[in-house]
């Protein structure tokens, strides 16, 4: 069935301090540390143009000039960089404001996030929202969706039996235009600098929008804590119990001296004994 809105382009947030990785991001922009060998934030871009989205706007403020190197490694596509001069003071509600002219038609997606699964930078979607996982609890911004699918509720301190809310979303035209004024309203009318964007459609405007959940699975998207010392897949223990029952370690391919050495010795757990 053909969806009702295609997003054409996307805003990436890229500005903040990355607070939560401290210990790496005093000299690096936590989008451009290195994980698996790839820049956090290239997989992201790559997923966007694999999913044909070739326009990107990457909000930057911390060590903004590290940046510099996107458009020209993307020199392919139209990719620009904005940036954002209340980095410092203000929460990220200030780097959407900065980037308002190009809401509407776009997927808004935190810069900081490892995508696992390029498949959920579809550009095609039948209504606005938040990429969102079932969870049976969860600390994180958590939402309850009503019987017509629309987003009722959403709470900050997380909850029970929910739709966990992360930091992709996708809004059609009318609600990025909405969404633009609603920005304009808050930060500057209101003066409310210190608040996160998604605060303006969840709980600020919340009634002038219909948010439906955009599903995904568990480890499409992956977190990262550094001082928690954690990785966060977002995969429940039963689904974690079940992949490891069904795992199988993967086949040695040996050649040559190693070949002949392992037909002849058995396992060093068993002592690497010759075979009589």
């Amino acid at each position: 069935m053909k969806k009702k809105h295609r997003a054409n382009k996307a805003i990436i947030l890229a500005a903040g301090l990355g607070k939560r990785l401290r210990l790496l991001t005093e000299h690096t922009p936590k989008p451009l540390i290195v994980v698996n060998g790839k820049r956090i934030i290239e997989p992201i871009i790559g997923g966007l143009i694999q999913n044909g989205v070739d326009e990107i706007y990457v909000v930057v403020g911390h060590l903004k000039e590290q940046f510099e190197y996107l458009p020209q490694k993307y020199e392919g596509i139209k990719l620009g960089l904005i940036e954002n001069p209340f980095y410092k003071t203000c929460n990220n509600i200030s780097s959407l404001y900065i980037a308002r002219d190009h809401l509407g038609d776009c997927i808004i997606i935190e810069g900081d996030l490892l995508i696992n699964n390029a498949e959920i930078l579809n550009p095609h979607f039948d209504a606005s929202g938040y990429c969102s996982m079932w969870t049976e609890e969860t600390d994180e911004w958590l939402q309850t969706i009503g019987h017509d699918g629309v987003v009722s509720s959403c709470s900050r301190i997380g909850g029970k039996n929910g739709w966990q809310l992360f930091g992709i979303s996708f809004w059609s035209k009318p609600d990025g235009e909405k969404l633009k004024i609603h920005l304009e309203e808050a930060f500057l009318r209101n003066g409310d600098t210190d608040i996160f964007w998604d605060d303006v459609p969840m709980f600020r405007y919340n009634n002038e929008y219909r948010l439906k959940v955009r599903v995904i699975n568990p480890g499409d998207i992956i977190e990262i804590d550094i001082p928690a010392r954690r990785l966060s897949v977002n995969i429940s223990d039963k689904e974690m119990k079940e992949r490891l029952k069904n795992a199988k370690a993967p086949e040695k391919k040996l050649s040559g001296v190693l070949k002949k050495y392992r037909s002849l010795v058995s396992d060093s757990s068993e002592g690497a004994h010759l075979y009589r």
